[in-house]
């Protein structure tokens, strides 16, 4: 049976992160994953982790200004300078709280202007891969019903790009979800990318809610993940239906523990 981590951009969001690392703890995760943690210093973040015995899966680099509706940085012409100062934020946040994976966004980007971005971000990737040897460099499809323009919305994409920058900490971060929705044939695809997938997230599909709904039969993928020799954290990066702590008994409901 694989390991589950809270996703605590999605999970007892009504708490201070510190709180909700506490309440992670406490449901009985192992682990947790943090979306924009910057604004927590890192030593609390780490020492609040060590108190809850859960480990620090990853952090999402930063996604930009928010002001002109940044969504990543990594593939946007005359932003380098911006995505390396981000980079460089994102693997010291890392390293001080003690995650060992930071996943790298891409941005918005316009169709036309997707073959430039490719270059572009394949440079900065290559740059970003060099600075964190000792780190995991997460990519991850998002479907373009919920951020329409992002850079990359299918595995192919992704593992296209990773193919092309060749560097060994560059890996796949396949999120059940935006799988389904933007492509399907998951079982398949678990299979075939499992040799690049660095990373799992979960969520109901279409309703993004707790696993128990819906169209994915998640002890299936459960059982696929075990079979193919996955050895890593499946993050639980879904919206509570009603409140994370009520709508726990999906891990009972899925015969899973945490």
């Amino acid at each position: 049976m694989p390991k589950f981590s809270a996703n605590l951009g999605f999970l007892w969001r009504e708490l201070p992160l510190l709180d909700r690392i506490t309440a992670a703890g406490r449901a009985g995760f192992r682990a947790v994953e943090l979306h924009g943690p910057y604004d927590t210093d890192a030593a609390l973040v780490r020492a609040a982790c060590e108190a809850n015995a859960v480990t620090l899966v990853s952090i999402n680099a930063p996604h930009g200004d928010g002001a002109k509706g940044d969504f990543g940085l990594g593939a946007l012409q005359g932003r380098r300078d911006d995505f390396k100062a981000s980079i460089e934020q994102a693997l010291a946040y890392a390293r001080a709280a003690g995650a060992s994976a930071v996943h790298v966004l891409a941005g918005i980007v316009a169709e036309a202007e997707k073959p430039r971005a490719r270059e572009i971000f394949e440079d900065n990737l290559a740059w970003a891969a060099l600075q964190a040897p000792d780190l995991t460099l997460l990519l991850e499809p998002i479907n373009q019903r919920d951020a329409p323009g992002y850079f990359h919305s299918t595995t192919t994409e992704v593992v296209s790009l990773i193919g092309t920058v060749g560097a060994p900490n560059l890996r796949l971060l396949f999120d059940v979800y935006h799988a389904a929705i933007g492509e399907g044939d998951i079982l398949t695809r678990l299979e075939r990318l499992m040799p690049v997938i660095g990373h799992v997230q979960i969520a109901a599909v279409p309703s993004r809610a707790e696993p128990d709904e819906g169209e994915i039969a998640y002890p299936a993928i459960f059982d696929a993940l075990d079979r193919h020799g996955y050895a890593g954290w499946v993050g639980c990066e879904y919206r509570p239906r009603a409140g994370t702590d009520a709508g726990l008994g999906w891990v009972d409901r899925l015969g899973v523990r945490l």
